[in-house]
């Protein structure tokens, strides 16, 4: 039997116009919803429902819209709807918290303005009580010149994915010819929009539109809830608490508005409960029944000192009194990741979920946590085999592996972004989750690589287990370096690197149950044409330990 989709919204009361109230004095002509729908931040009673009205009008006011939302399920009860108006002020972009919904319960959703409605969501609150099991998707970096957004689709299309967790670099901020990204196969249909780095206001709303305007975006954030944080990238490239490595105050104004304005679009934009002074401490926690708690940490602009930089700090040649004081400079307890607040708030919080009984105390973290020391090519891939590798790289190629193995003779990090330029946080970190007996899983994003590690602090001990997510679409490794596999490298080179890939693209499908946790990585057999196959690159399992989490077991 064919249904009249107009006619059933008709009966529901959702294709009449706002009510005279709302609708009185807004603007009646005609709108579209040219980016999806989205939810987030479920807890057990409540949850964010988001979307864009676009007038077509460029010089329209406000806009009366309503909202509805349904059970999934046939039991009596809990719809709710509602109405309200947006306008330019915030671009003309829709945030309803819905309340008063039952825990753990499925819902869709959609709005209506000016007879025009909007695509059908999914959402779901969070259970409460005794929960059996919960599924998640990690996702993290895409970058929108650089590939298809296939593993947005391969998440979309899921059996069952109860929440999306976005780690970081939901856009990127640069933009013209030769940008990043921009020597893809496919930027030329994909340029960023602007086509120029993004600085003002409308800058950054024209650029987080046309990440929405991807219909595999749409896809993922249509089919469940996300929980998001920013990582650098949603204002600047290396951001930190006053400034960035890809900021110029000279040329660029001053770096407090530009993360103002970054951070005022982000709230329009992301289904995200938005603080109550709209500033950047978005560090939030999630209760998912008895089974786990979820703990978003905000790393980059509310705490962070500025990063160490080899160039700058430990210019060449750098002997062996340089090396020291850098290393003194690196250790130092004042580098701080994230401010003394939240420090005490994730302590308080990792010790009453663990009070509660909750098996598992998951961080969800920007950049990876494990220590990545600059692995030797000479003594990991053999003097042959690097001369080979050498001879074959661009020019540019043999400075960078050049520069690489100075930084493994120096006994030196990788990279000073992560929190390995960040050593007295981190140890202080896995202070925290000593003290309150956690068993924690740190899931991380930035690196565009898949990451398996095992997390010990300074005396060597085991303080959790660690899965990154490789990025969505931006460009890891693997992808500059084919010669050999710097996955393989790495986990060769440091002891608490059980799997690394740079080459995939894909996600982490991460399943907790009371016995233990499953992290699928999952990639997408390619980012540059629209046909392709997702497969589980690889399986680990971790199980909960008197003192903590066991080793990673790969299946």
């Amino acid at each position: 039997m064919r249904i009249d989709r107009r006619r059933v919204l008709t009966l529901l009361g959702f294709g009449a116009a706002a009510t005279p109230a709302m609708a009185q004095g807004a603007y009646s002509g005609a709108v579209e919803f040219k980016h999806g729908v989205a939810s987030g931040d479920p807890l057990a009673d409540r949850v964010i429902l988001w979307t864009r009205i676009t007038p077509v009008d460029p010089a329209a006011g406000e806009i009366a819209y309503r909202w509805r939302l349904n059970p999934i399920d046939r039991r009596a009860g809990g719809a709710k709807s509602g109405e309200g108006r947006t306008g330019p002020g915030r671009d003309w972009t829709v945030k309803v918290d819905v309340t008063g919904l039952d825990a753990g319960r499925a819902y869709t959703f959609e709005f209506e303005a000016n007879g025009a409605t909007s695509p059908m969501g999914r959402t779901r609150t969070l259970p409460s009580g005794p929960t059996k099991d919960v599924v998640l998707a990690v996702a993290s970096c895409t970058l929108y010149p650089n590939g298809y957004f296939n593993a947005y689709e391969a998440i979309a299309k899921l059996p069952r994915v109860d929440a999306v967790l976005h780690l970081g670099d939901y856009i990127y901020e640069y933009g013209g010819p030769g940008s990043y990204g921009m020597n893809s196969a496919v930027a030329g249909e994909r340029p960023h929009d602007p086509p120029h780095e993004i600085l003002s206001l409308a800058d950054y709303r024209t650029r987080h539109a046309q990440y929405k305007s991807d219909p595999l975006s749409q896809a993922a954030h249509a089919r469940a809830p996300w929980i998001v944080v920013w990582d650098d990238h949603e204002t600047a490239n290396d951001s930190f608490s006053t400034g960035a490595q890809n900021h110029s105050p000279d040329s660029e104004g001053d770096w407090a508005e530009r993360k103002a304005r970054a951070v005022k679009v982000y709230y329009e934009w992301m289904p995200i409960r938005e603080p109550a002074d709209g500033g950047p401490a978005i560090h939030r926690s999630f209760q998912f029944g008895d089974l786990a708690s979820l703990f978003m940490l905000e790393t980059r602009l509310t705490a962070r000192v500025k990063q160490l930089n080899y160039d700058r700090d430990l210019p060449e040649p750098g002997g062996p009194a340089e090396v020291a004081a850098f290393k003194a400079k690196l250790a130092d307890p004042a580098r701080m990741m994230m401010s003394p607040g939240q420090e005490a708030w994730l302590g308080a919080g990792l010790k009453d979920s663990v009070k509660a009984g909750r098996a598992w105390q998951i961080l969800g973290n920007e950049v990876v946590m494990g220590r990545l020391m600059a692995p030797s090519l000479k003594k990991e891939l053999g003097e042959a085999k690097l001369a080979e590798v050498m001879a074959k790289e661009t020019p540019n190629g043999r400075t960078r592996l050049q520069r690489l193995e100075r930084l493994a003779g120096l006994g030196l990090p990788y990279g000073l972004d992560m929190w390995d330029g960040y050593p007295a946080a981190r140890e202080r970190l896995y202070g925290l989750v000593k003290d309150a007996g956690a068993h924690a899983i740190v899931l991380s994003g930035d690196s565009h690589a898949f990451w398996a590690n095992e997390l010990s602090d300074d005396a060597g001990v085991r303080r959790a287990v660690e899965f990154g997510t490789t990025g969505i679409t931006s460009p890891g490794g693997g992808d500059a370096i084919k010669t050999f596999s710097v996955g393989d490298v790495f986990a060769a080179a440091n002891p608490e690197v059980v799997f690394c890939d740079q080459a995939a693209k894909g996600f982490v499908l991460l399943t907790l149950t009371r016995d233990e946790a499953k992290a699928e990585l999952m990639a997408v057999s390619t980012i540059l044409a629209k046909t392709y196959e997702t497969k589980v690159l690889k399986t680990f399992r971790v199980t909960r330990e008197a003192s903590g989490v066991s080793a990673l077991s790969e299946t």
